[in-house]
């Protein structure tokens, strides 16, 4: 991990690794520090947000922790019913060799987590893909992917929040809110919450 100051209010913690970042932010957030204003996870990144003091008291704890073993804490679970009927199932189920049934089971089998948002309002990046559904992303990403939109891309899960360009393959969709302005939060998900898939 590398720790530099980002103005004078930040500090970015460049990570080895999506699970050191992890690490490090379920570190933070157990500690409860005062005075801490935001963490912003990335894939490799956690961005401190707080006073040069509190900045300090931050990077003092994750020096001393032990990020192999981050506090497992009481993480928020979130269930999305998806009808799976993607454009791209066929696809992701030949690729993996499997039947498109098998495809279901393994994506709804497994409680994933969220690392980090971004792309767009609202958009998870959903870990704990099974190594079978680990998949490209589409050589010719489509110019219009609908809201409520489920797809895989590499190692990661997702749900499009809005209609929007994307390269990820598509199992189903949901029609659940992903982000709402006028909600608090705006964000159904938020990292660090769980998440299961629940064929409809």
């Amino acid at each position: 991990m590398h720790w530099r100051r980002y103005g004078e209010q930040a500090a970015l913690l460049d990570c080895d690794s999506l699970d050191q970042m992890s690490a490090a932010r379920a570190t933070v957030e157990a500690a409860a520090v005062p005075g801490l204003i935001e963490l912003v996870p990335g894939a490799r990144s956690l961005l401190v947000v707080a006073e040069p003091a509190v900045l300090d008291r931050v990077r003092a704890l994750l020096d001393r922790a032990d990020l192999a073993r981050p506090p497992a804490g009481s993480p928020r679970e979130v269930t999305l019913d998806v009808q799976y009927d993607g454009e791209d199932l066929a696809m992701v189920a030949h690729a993996a060799g499997l039947s498109e049934q098998d495809v279901v089971g393994l994506h709804t089998g497994t409680v994933y987590a969220v690392a980090f948002t971004g792309f767009a309002p609202g958009f998870g990046y959903l870990t704990g893909l099974p190594e079978a559904l680990r998949q490209p992303r589409l050589e010719s990403p489509r110019t219009r992917v609908p809201a409520g939109a489920v797809g895989i891309a590499g190692e990661f899960t997702g749900v499009y929040p809005r209609a929007s360009p994307g390269g990820w393959r598509l199992l189903g969709r949901t029609s659940a809110t992903l982000f709402d302005p006028a909600a608090d939060p705006p964000a159904l998900l938020a990292p660090g919450d769980h998440v299961r898939f629940r064929s409809v």
